[in-house]
């Protein structure tokens, strides 16, 4: 199977189990970066990307994060002229229609529920790889 390569993938997580599960399942999809970039918290990611003059390909973003938490991060991102564009895909342990509904409202591009399984996250990872990377284009 071919390595995919990408410039830069943000993974915001505060979870240190939960970022190496998500890069390992991302290798097992041989989805490789160059740049894998880790935050844990929503400050964070906003810090990065407004200090990164050249946007990531796409972010991972966990809903509950300290300082700030991924909806107060999204919708930043969205309402960001210069970050609107960036795809952004939530892993978040609540289905809570509230967040999955609101989440669509401020602009996510996809909405999953984490699920208990590593062998479903590398699905669910293999379903982004082949509509991202496979079939849609990115910038």
């Amino acid at each position: 199977m071919e390595e995919i390569k990408i410039t830069t993938i943000i993974i915001a997580e505060d979870d240190a189990d939960d970022r190496l599960l998500i890069e390992d399942a991302l290798n097992e999809n041989n989805i490789s970066s160059d740049d894998l970039m880790f935050v844990d918290d929503g400050e964070a990611l906003i810090e990065t990307l407004g200090g990164n003059t050249n946007s990531p390909c796409m972010v991972f973003l966990d809903l509950n994060m300290p300082k700030k938490d991924g909806r107060q991060a999204l919708k930043e991102i969205k309402e960001n002229e210069r970050l609107k564009h960036i795809p952004v895909i939530v892993f978040s342990t609540s289905n809570s229609l509230d967040d999955i509904k609101t989440s669509y409202q401020n602009g996510v591009n996809t909405y999953f529920t984490k699920p208990s399984k590593y062998s479903d996250l590398v699905e669910i990872l293999k379903t982004v790889k082949s509509y991202w990377w496979e079939k849609a284009r990115l910038v």
